[in-house]
């Protein structure tokens, strides 16, 4: 339901993002709920400060009904396109991006924030300045964690959040009290998604794809990549697959064994700014 616009600063000319609801899909919903959900992703997105989670400007409410608010522009490419537009990746970029989205989760889990909705598409990959490959975690609007979720009542009993490529055992089975571990089992996807081009689970529907993340053991990565992965870093995939929350790292702990592979050391400024000019050279040149 949301709409996403280039806008400028009058005063500053500076660039930025503005999300926003129009007046029009509001009456086919329940106003107050909307309203309440998107003031609950600007307010949670705004609390966050690792330079790996979208920056918030302001939000609010438009002289015509419309809830805004608005964020940093970013250059770049989601991981859902740039996997399907130049294929798999190799690991030590896979590494590279997977702790600077460990970092940004981490700290939304350290203040009892649960993203939910971990998926390619909400992770953006983009240049900053002088640097190419940064990382940004996009769309807290199903965050919940706390008291958050349940005091604003965004919910319906029987509504699930996630979205079937990427939800975890627990988000499939409808669990109130999700923590950071569901973010995790999401990270794993997107991680499986990096390295071989594929989704944990194939299914011609979205049930039976839900159905699968609840039931059925994924395949090794290792097993339909096409390449080499370290086993180290399967292994660490494999843990944040794992069915029962409990058996998964937490944020912090993956970006500590993720660090502990040194594969990132493969890919660095260097690797990252030619990739980039190869691949995406217009960008390079904002």
């Amino acid at each position: 339901m949301g709409e996403v616009w280039e806008a400028r600063h009058q005063l500053l000319a500076r660039p930025a993002a503005v999300k926003l609801i129009r007046p029009e899909h509001l009456a086919k919903k329940d106003h107050t709920m909307l309203r309440r959900r998107f003031e609950c992703e600007a307010k949670a997105t705004a609390k966050l400060t690792s330079p790996h989670t979208v920056t918030l400007y302001d939000f609010g409410v438009s002289d015509n009904g419309a809830f805004y608010y608005v964020m940093e522009m970013l250059h770049g490419m989601d991981l859902q396109h740039i996997v399907e537009s130049f294929g798999p990746m190799t690991p030590a970029r896979v590494v590279a991006l997977l702790m600077q989205a460990c970092r940004s989760l981490a700290e939304a889990h350290a203040s009892n924030l649960v993203h939910r909705d971990i998926k390619p598409a909400n992770l953006f990959v983009c240049k900053l300045g002088l640097e190419a490959d940064v990382l940004k975690v996009l769309d807290f609007g199903m965050v919940g964690g706390g008291k958050s979720l349940e005091d604003t009542r965004l919910s319906a009993a029987d509504e699930i959040y996630g979205t079937p490529e990427c939800i975890s055992p627990e988000a499939a089975m409808g669990v109130k009290n999700l923590d950071g571990r569901a973010d995790v089992y999401g990270l794993g996807c997107v991680a499986y998604w990096m390295l071989t081009g594929q989704v944990v689970f194939e299914s011609p529907s979205a049930i039976g794809m839900v159905v699968k993340h609840i039931q059925e053991p994924p395949v090794r990565p290792s097993l339909r990549a096409g390449h080499d992965i370290p086993a180290d870093l399967e292994e660490l995939v494999m843990l944040c697959l794992a069915k029962k929350a409990d058996n998964r790292p937490t944020a912090l702990e993956l970006l500590d064994g993720l660090n502990a592979s040194r594969l990132q050391d493969a890919w660095d400024d260097r690797h990252a700014r030619a990739w980039w000019m190869d691949n995406l050279p217009n960008l390079m040149e904002r």
